[in-house]
């Protein structure tokens, strides 16, 4: 069977969130101050980046919703880290519900949105594969740091999930 757009992005956005909470599970094994230790990362620390992947889901979950909002880099979104796991959880589930009450043709449009002084505009879908791109850069490079301090190596690739969620679907229907 194909996917449509629809279909696929809906997929993706569930990904990253199986896959983040894969990576949170081995963050935390390390104490808090590792997490927030600097390890030369573009965003310093291991807590700073998964803000900072919580800032990009709301920054491209609101342009998908026409709603602009642009939230900087400056300041972080969550200090504690129980709430920075729990709300970047809570955002990829909500953009993940948003995009299944999208018709098929929302996944054709383009979208229109401020990026610094400039308007910009790009494709559903492209923003979407940027979307993805980017946070799964940023879970790479946190896990890459994570392993050096000691963590277990999270599973995160896309086959894992797949087969996970086939064994989980495969349960259901036996059950059912």
């Amino acid at each position: 069977m194909a996917y449509t757009f629809k279909q696929y992005y809906i997929t993706q956005i569930d990904y990253q969130h199986w896959a983040v909470s894969a990576l949170l599970a081995s963050l935390d094994t390390l104490d808090d101050d590792a997490r927030r230790a600097s390890q030369a990362l573009y965003h310093d620390s291991l807590h700073r980046t998964l803000d900072v992947m919580l800032i990009v889901t709301r920054n491209w979950a609101s342009r998908l919703k026409g709603e602009n909002l642009t939230l900087g880099y400056e300041q972080p979104l969550c200090a504690d880290w129980r709430e920075l796991k729990n709300t970047l959880r809570t955002d990829l589930r909500g953009l993940q519900r948003f995009l299944e009450g999208q018709p098929e043709a929302f996944f054709d449009q383009q979208i229109t949105y401020q990026g610094g002084n400039l308007s910009r505009s790009l494709w559903v879908r492209d923003a979407l594969t940027h979307l993805t791109t980017e946070l799964a850069h940023y879970r790479g490079q946190a896990a890459a740091v994570a392993v050096r301090l000691g963590a277990p190596m999270p599973t995160m690739e896309y086959v894992h999930y797949k087969r996970e969620t086939e064994q989980q679907l495969a349960e259901l229907r036996r059950q059912g």
